[in-house]
């Protein structure tokens, strides 16, 4: 069964990501109309798949020959596209997850499963080929997790108020979410708990005072945040604990201290041996065998990978709702995780 879809927004994961995937997909998805707030861009879109070019968003949304929307661009028109598809019964695929404000991500959840339309969140780091591996060596040789360290390296942002770096508002809040979503998935449980850390100063000067809400006046910011959660057995007993650390420290055009001794995305110690992932390709692990590579680039792109598991979604009769959840859920813990930096406290979550 082919999917006639829409495309709303095109994000900076267009060329590598989404335009890859759905030309590699082209007997499962037909393109039929695109629409976002620059309409060069849509217009060529638009030429490259043979689609028509749309000035807004419902217009596209509510015709009769569209069975599902892709969400992929940010910071346009936020929740409203998400609520117009549920609206017109209309499949979702959002690459925006469910990064807003906790209330406008609630009514969204609400929507969705009111409207009972499909829902895919776009979790990609949950369906590179490194942890699709990862999740079968647990089961097979490694035995469940028990402590994960998951680290980003980024670049200085630009200075801003504090009031600019809301929960959920900046582009930390929802690599965040990404993040606490990857360990969760990777351990198959939802954290009990969350603690956080952060340490925050202009580039130049000392380290302001904590949950200063005074300009920054410099050009850039260093910052190092570190989020440990929590994971319980049925007994109420600690049985994992997931470290992410993520750190702007270094200026954008340090591009040899940038890539310097940078280290695995993601280190899983598990009961039976230990795994590195280095890149969405690349898994590196030890059990009392020794030390095993293993490269997986003839496996599907991941890209590939998120259309075919929307597309079955879509077109099984068993409606897929975990998606929802998940992000939610997730989203919620970046709420709770934004607290506890101010707060200094781990906080227990629901």
């Amino acid at each position: 069964m082919k999917l006639n879809v829409g495309v709303i927004g095109i994000g900076e994961d267009w060329e590598t990501l989404h335009r890859p995937a759905l030309k590699s997909l082209s007997d499962r998805f037909e393109v039929k109309g695109v629409c976002s707030d620059i309409a060069i861009k849509s217009r060529n879109v638009a030429n490259d798949f043979n689609a028509t070019q749309f000035d807004g968003f419902r217009a596209l949304i509510q015709r009769e020959d569209i069975d599902a929307v892709l969400c992929l661009g940010r910071d346009w028109v936020g929740a409203l596209p998400l609520l117009a598809a549920c609206d017109f019964g209309k499949a979702i695929y959002s690459s925006t997850t469910l990064d807003m404000d906790p209330t406008r991500a609630g009514q969204i959840k609400k929507r969705v499963e009111e409207s009972g339309v499909a829902f895919m969140a776009e979790f990609a780091r949950r369906h590179t080929p490194a942890t699709i591996r990862l999740k079968e060596l647990i089961a097979t040789r490694l035995g469940k997790p028990k402590m994960i360290f998951c680290t980003e390296r980024m670049t200085q942002r630009k200075a801003k108020t504090s009031a600019s770096l809301m929960r959920g508002c900046s582009d930390d809040g929802k690599l965040m979410l990404e993040l606490i979503d990857w360990c969760s998935y990777i351990i198959g449980e939802s954290p009990s708990s969350v603690q956080g850390i952060r340490h925050e100063y202009e580039s130049g000067s000392h380290l302001p005072e904590s949950n200063s809400s005074s300009e920054l006046s410099g050009d850039s910011v260093s910052e190092f945040k570190l989020l440990s959660l929590g994971f319980e057995d049925e007994k109420g007993k600690a049985s994992a604990n997931a470290q992410i650390r993520m750190a702007r420290l270094m200026p954008e055009d340090w591009k040899d201290a940038i890539s310097f001794r940078r280290p695995a995305k993601v280190q899983v110690s598990c009961e039976r041996g230990v795994a590195y992932i280095d890149s969405p390709t690349t898994i590196i692990w030890f059990d009392e065998g020794g030390q095993h590579t293993e490269s997986l680039e003839a496996d599907r792109p991941v890209g590939e990978q998120l259309l075919t598991l929307f597309h079955r979604a879509v077109t099984s009769l068993i409606r897929k709702t975990n998606d929802i959840e998940d992000a939610y859920r997730a989203r919620l813990i970046v709420d709770r995780a934004y607290e506890s930096f101010e707060t200094s406290r781990a906080i227990r979550l629901a």
